[in-house]
């Protein structure tokens, strides 16, 4: 199989912790040629662990043979390169949000179709196995119509590590701007909302920066006891109207304790999901008769059930019986593929796009819509009215379902 050269530019904790293990050893159809970072040490530990090249970022944006460019820089840098590499005629793929503001991420759309090239966006969890699953279960209509869906995720980011922000390898973006906990943890909750039910239509909310001035509070901070100033939203909490007519809810902060909620209610029964951060996850539905109670007949006794007064009767034409039960809860067996880690599937479903001349699954309007949400809510949170989305999204394809190895679960994106 040819194989699609791409380069990677930026080598720090998501592409050593997951992105390049993956580009290398886990996709058969990329091939990872060069990598770069400001930081040479960074880059030099991929050259070293995994034999490839070792460019500055103006040499790969000029190599011919490279493709793609993977853009796992922080957020403030998304835009710069994303744009240059359109501007060399590469595809790109962009680690989440494609930018820090929807008027950037509006432009990096429109040098895409200008420039004739792919843009593909992070993150990609939608495709993973409980995700895919969970798609297929609402389509069969396992629950009857969806009709609202409540997506909540919070967590505690606090610059609590003794290093916060003064080496590189401390970084912690999530409280910068384009970088906060509704760009960084939001995405996967919209971009799985989106696969489920396609476009929003319009948004309402309230929340922002509830406590913009912060204070170093680990007392092996060098700045310890200091405050500094935090410019990004940490909590929003927004209604949001499907083009299908669904219904849903969107509450995520960086400002409480951890917990995640996402749940579709529907006309016939209710699906629990997982955490759209992780590939695999439990899924459960309850709903009528969803496991219906059984009583094994032993050879040579008298079969017996209730009847509508609760008596016990014989009944000699029964086999098996099934007590009348109400709603219950089930957990649902997973049926698709990437339910390990596989941060990079997105890139590989580009590059079979590429191969087979098809739409990418992580194409940017997806993206563009995302960052869009995350501008509405915030946008009604300053006027207090609601926010009509100016943008759409086609919902993606599916994955088909499979009893693949692990190792062989590539061959459902070659379509």
């Amino acid at each position: 199989m040819k194989k699609i050269k791409v380069g990677v530019v930026g080598c720090g904790g998501i592409c050593k912790g997951t992105y390049m293990e993956n580009m290398v050893n886990k996709f058969e159809i990329i091939d990872v040629v060069a990598c770069a970072d400001l930081i040479d040490s960074r880059a030099q530990y991929m050259v070293d662990k995994y034999g490839i090249k070792k460019m500055s970022v103006d040499e790969m944006m000029n190599d011919p043979e490279i493709e793609i460019i993977v853009n796992l820089t922080y957020p403030e840098s998304h835009f710069l390169i994303s744009s240059e590499a359109m501007k060399h005629g590469k595809h790109v793929y962009c680690e989440k949000m494609m930018a820090p503001t929807f008027e950037e991420a509006k432009e990096l759309a429109r040098l895409a179709e200008e420039n004739g090239v792919l843009f593909t966006t992070a993150p990609d969890t939608f495709l993973g196995a409980w995700e895919q699953s969970s798609r297929k279960y609402l389509d069969d209509g396992i629950i009857g119509k969806p009709v609202t869906v409540h997506a909540q995720v919070t967590s505690h980011y606090e610059p609590e590590t003794p290093f916060f922000d003064l080496e590189p390898k401390y970084f912690f973006f999530p409280l910068h701007y384009g970088g906060g906990f509704p760009f960084d943890l939001g995405g996967y909750y919209i971009h799985q909302m989106i696969n489920l039910f396609g476009s929003i239509k319009k948004i309402t909310g309230f929340g922002g920066n509830l406590n913009p001035v912060r204070t170093y509070t680990n007392p092996k901070h060098p700045k310890y006891g200091e405050k500094f100033e935090l410019d990004t939203p940490t909590t929003l909490l927004a209604a949001l109207e499907f083009e299908n007519g669904v219904l849903g809810t969107f509450h995520i902060s960086s400002d409480s304790f951890s917990s995640f909620n996402f749940t579709v209610t529907g006309t016939d029964g209710t699906f629990y999901l997982g955490d759209p951060n992780a590939f695999c996850s439990e899924i459960s539905v309850t709903r009528r008769g969803a496991a219906p109670v059984f009583e094994r007949i032993v050879p040579g006794q008298t079969p017996t059930t209730k009847n509508a007064a609760g008596e016990i009767v014989v009944d000699n034409d029964i086999q098996t019986l099934g007590e009348p039960v109400a709603a219950q809860n089930v957990k649902l067996p997973i049926l698709h593929g990437y339910y390990s880690s596989s941060r990079g599937v997105g890139l590989a479903d580009m590059c079979y796009a590429i191969k087979n001349n098809r739409r990418p699954r992580c194409h940017y309007d997806i993206g563009l819509h995302a960052i869009e949400v995350i501008h509405g809510i915030q946008e009604a949170c300053r006027t207090g009215k609601v926010y009509e989305m100016t943008t759409r999204c086609e919902r993606p394809a599916p994955i088909r379902t499979s009893s693949l190895s692990e190792t062989a679960q590539e061959a459902t994106l070659d379509d």
